[in-house]
């Protein structure tokens, strides 16, 4: 079976459309259709359906995307071998991180990397969203959840928490609450409910069975701002929040646990550059460890 042709299914694949997929490949549109023409005739099956929105993989599409991922393995794993362990890492690594970790942690020390890499690019995409690792929407992406579909490499970088604070401005005008019950009496800052990425962070009820925001923001670094000017209590990370001499933790409230996983999709797992940024995260998350509890 062609590679070549085998590359064309497996960008349109990924970018869900025949131009996305012409873009990513720098192809001409009609080009990447007439290719993919071609494999549906030469494999005996219609492979995708063509949609207004797009195209979507049928389910011999799927079969065949197993088939395709696997020969992108092997030839990245050969010009892996063949490069050699003296090559300098280069290239293009986009990792996916939630914006606290990815703006708050990554950002400022992801630099250290570039400056010993000078052939390195990366690039950081601190969203509030999840990301398709076989689409290669990321190369690398930091989770809250480890998953368990798709073939993927998961490891746990850290545990960390997250407390209740309030900026010392609103704390010296409203004063503090003493207990959960007493926070109904003051003005509560949280996250937008059905915009959160996973069901694990949905935590507000295990400070209080009854938590209702008057000022929700979909970001981390959102929320951290505005407890800072004083639009009322929130529910923060501890690895930022203790970062800001202006906040101040209530003690009643225990901290909330969560986890961060690394992620890559395993086709990936030969790839220098890959392995290079993957143990770089790994290397500062550890040395850092005592920040995130």
């Amino acid at each position: 079976m062609n590679w070549d042709d085998m590359r064309i299914f497996l960008a349109v694949a990924r970018a869900g459309q025949i131009l996305g997929a012409a873009r990513r490949l720098g192809l001409n549109h009609a080009t990447v259709s007439r290719r993919v023409a071609a494999l549906e005739e030469a494999v005996g099956a219609k492979l995708f359906h063509r949609l207004t929105t797009g195209s979507e993989l049928t389910p011999a599409g799927e079969r065949l995307l197993t088939v395709a991922e696997r020969m992108e393995a092997d030839t990245i794993s050969a010009r892996a071998e063949l490069a050699g362990e003296g090559e300098e890492i280069s290239g293009t690594v986009r990792i996916g991180a939630p914006d606290g970790f990815g703006v708050a942690f990554l950002a400022p020390r992801l630099g250290r990397l570039t400056a010993n890499h000078p052939d390195l690019a990366i690039q950081l995409v601190p969203v509030p969203r999840s990301f398709s690792l076989s689409r290669r929407e990321a190369d690398i992406a930091i989770t809250v959840d480890r998953p368990t579909e798709g073939r993927l490499v998961a490891g746990k970088l850290v545990d960390y928490t997250l407390g209740l604070y309030a900026s010392r401005a609103y704390a010296a005008e409203h004063g503090l609450p003493e207990s959960a019950e007493a926070l109904s009496a003051h003005r509560l800052v949280g996250y937008v409910p059905d915009l959160v990425i996973s069901p694990t962070l949905d935590y507000a009820t295990e400070i209080a069975e009854e938590w209702s925001a008057a000022f929700a923001v979909s970001s981390a670094m959102g929320q951290v701002e505005a407890v800072r000017a004083g639009a009322g209590i929130g529910i923060l990370h501890t690895f930022i929040a203790r970062a800001y001499q202006d906040l101040v933790q209530l003690p009643f409230a225990e901290p909330i646990c969560r986890s961060y996983w690394l992620v890559y999709h395993e086709s990936m797992r030969p790839t220098r550059r890959i392995q290079a940024v993957a143990a770089f995260i790994g290397e500062i998350v550890e040395r850092e460890r005592a920040l995130f509890v």
